[in-house]
């Protein structure tokens, strides 16, 4: 019988036999174990095993030459002394035991246990029963079909140890987890505790950012109830443009503090449609009254109505108007926007401005020198305020281009200033924006209006000022309309829209093409134009704006300075001849005359450095 040295007799071994009679000899043994044959050897060499890692018991006796169906074999598992091991305690390895044998008992399992020592690790397997202890401890996974260590603290020492019941099972060895004495603290919690205060920090400036904006709208809201009060107690409606608030034609108050008083998003506004006063190509413009709910008294407001294969455009010029930092006295004032789904229609509600637009303004009337400057200025402040990309405060604003400036789309108001309005072709220049994005926002605008490059499509997409530079070229041809049906330049045709007869009604792209971009053509600036000192310089300033280069016309900042410095000049001019006037002394009055000649000159040396100016001789009876 083979024998363990270092444990009691329990298990047998398996040698290579060889003779004719090997087969025979363990035929012949009994069931419940295997006698050695006489006159072999008492102890079992390594090299004599027949069994390797990984056979079964099979496989084992057929190489032996022994097998026999009829005979019982008991459990077959590694069995070594304690020795040597490369497994570090990670992952699955092998126990390197050349040992197998066959358990002595039918209840015995598998066992591995694995240790650690100063320098190196070391693995012992057994045969053993788990109804009892194994130094000191007891084996927990009898049925386990894998050899998975945990951890035990036995007799010998603290080490892992592994059982299963399957033959073998104890060579291959799989640790649950990496062992080591020396063990790490966990990095979660000192992730955690790290963190805390940045995630504290985080919790208390968001509560300070709220408290913020919800103690700022309650000062707001007070400061307008205050405000309202007062006004209330001075008797009527502050009548302001700055306000929006208007007289209609039947003395009725008209203002914006009602509807931005309403809830707009449970219920429309009360209001009643009156006549039609435009038409676009995306929406329809009536004069509407807006009911009090306290009175008998309305407000006159604008509605656009916009039908609902249009949501497109009603989103975009919704959205634009929904920027705050829009608000500016030369832009429409924005009241409120609802979908009316009743109607099947979407509405944006503005104020109410009874004059009506520039071009229906400029059709009807011939303007004075003092109403040139003071509508070509304001619409220049205006589109200023749009492109700026910042408050006069300093603080950021998100530049907007119009992209379908025109006479049509800017209002007079009562004051005889301009108000700029119908954004829906406009564009926010977000910093966020691809140039993608603004190669998709396509050749967009009305084709009479349209700059060279948008003509051409050839925009610069990496510049977003390239954007801005075709509103100027739009915004001159409006000044241009302007300074035609001035009363300062002499005789004055009837109104024109630019390029007049040049081309038709609402000519097309491709004829615009052929005039703009062919023949490099402009509307026409007549000879008898510049002999007015002040006209001679807006037509300077017009011929900057419509420079077929981009980057060689004026900004919308610029040009509302021009014109401001324009209008501060010819006031010079104007105040130094009235005071000439009322002094009455020949010799002091030349002396003025004079001066004011040398004024008018230094104005006129300043404009054409700027810009030569190269006049067209026309007359009133031109064709149109």
């Amino acid at each position: 019988m083979c024998q363990h040295r270092a444990m009691p007799r329990r298990s047998l071994c398996l040698q290579h036999f060889s003779g004719e009679n090997t087969a025979e000899t363990f035929s012949s043994l009994p069931a419940e174990g295997y006698q050695k044959r006489q006159g072999e050897e008492e102890q079992c060499k390594g090299e004599g095993m027949a069994a390797a890692v990984g056979r079964d018991r099979q496989q084992v006796l057929q190489q032996a030459g022994i097998f026999n169906p009829s005979i019982t074999i008991k459990k077959l598992c590694k069995f070594c002394d304690l020795q040597p091991s490369s497994c570090n305690g990670t992952s699955t390895c092998l126990s390197n035991c050349s040992i197998t044998s066959i358990c002595q008992e039918d209840e015995e399992i598998c066992v591995a246990i694995w240790r650690r020592n100063e320098n190196n690790f070391s693995v012992e397997t057994l045969c053993h029963d788990p109804a009892r202890p194994l130094y000191g401890v007891l084996l927990e996974d009898a049925n386990s079909t894998a050899c998975v260590m945990s951890e035990k603290n036995m007799t010998t020492g603290l080490g892992l140890l592994c059982s299963c019941s399957m033959d073998e099972c104890n060579d291959n060895i799989s640790f649950t987890r990496v062992v080591d004495t020396t063990q790490e603290v966990s990095m979660a919690p000192v992730i955690l505790v790290s963190l805390l205060p940045l995630l504290v920090l985080l919790v208390t400036v968001v509560a300070m950012f709220y408290w913020y904006r919800v103690t700022r709208h309650r000062t707001l809201n007070q400061e307008w109830e205050r405000g309202r009060k007062k006004r209330k107690a001075k008797g009527g409606l502050d009548c302001s443009d700055a306000c929006a608030i208007m007289m209609d034609d039947d003395g009725s108050d008209s203002s914006s503090t009602h509807a931005n008083n309403l809830n707009h998003n449970t219920e429309p506004l009360p209001i009643e449609l009156d006549l039609q006063v435009g038409k676009g190509r995306f929406a329809q413009v009536y004069k509407g009254k807006l009911k009090q709910s306290t009175s008998d008294q309305f407000e006159t407001v604008a509605v656009k109505i916009f039908p609902y294969e249009e949501y497109a455009s009603w989103k975009n010029e919704k959205d634009i108007f929904l920027d705050t930092d829009l608000r500016h006295e030369h832009i429409l004032h924005f009241l409120t926007a609802e979908e009316r789904k009743v109607e099947k229609q979407y509405w944006l509600i503005t104020a109410f401005h009874p004059i009506g637009n520039l071009q229906e303004y400029l059709t009807r009337h011939i303007i004075s020198w003092e109403e040139l400057k003071t509508l070509g200025s304001s619409m220049a402040k205006g589109v200023a305020h749009l492109h700026s990309d910042h408050l006069p405060s300093g603080r950021p604003k998100v530049p907007i281009v119009h992209r379908d400036l025109k006479s049509s789309n800017i209002l007079v108001k009562s004051d005889l200033t301009c108000c700029l309005c119908d954004f829906g072709l406009g564009l926010r220049l977000d910093n966020f924006l691809t140039v993608d994005d603004l190669a998709n926002s396509g050749q967009v605008g009305t084709a009479r209006y349209m700059a060279p490059e948008v003509l051409e499509s050839r925009l610069n997409l990496e510049n977003i000022e390239s954007f801005k530079q075709t509103d100027v070229y739009s915004m001159a041809l409006v000044l241009w309309e302007l300074t035609s049906r001035c009363e300062a330049i002499g005789e004055v045709k009837d109104y024109e829209p630019p390029f007049g007869s040049k081309v038709r009604e609402h000519p097309c792209v491709e004829s615009m093409k052929d005039n703009v971009l062919r023949d490099r053509g402009r509307p026409e600036i007549c000879n008898s134009w510049l002999s007015h000192q002040g006209i001679a310089a807006i037509c300077g300033t017009i011929e900057e704006c419509w420079d077929h280069d981009p980057e060689a016309r004026l900004t919308a900042h610029c040009m509302a300075e021009r014109l401001a410095v324009v209008e501060d000049e010819m006031d010079t001019v104007s105040s130094r001849s009235s005071s000439s006037e009322e002094e009455k002394i020949p010799e002091e009055e030349e002396e003025l005359k004079i001066s004011a000649v040398e004024g008018i000159l230094a104005v006129d040396t300043k404009i054409m450095e700027i810009q030569d100016i190269k006049p067209v001789d026309c007359s009133v009876s031109d064709e149109k």
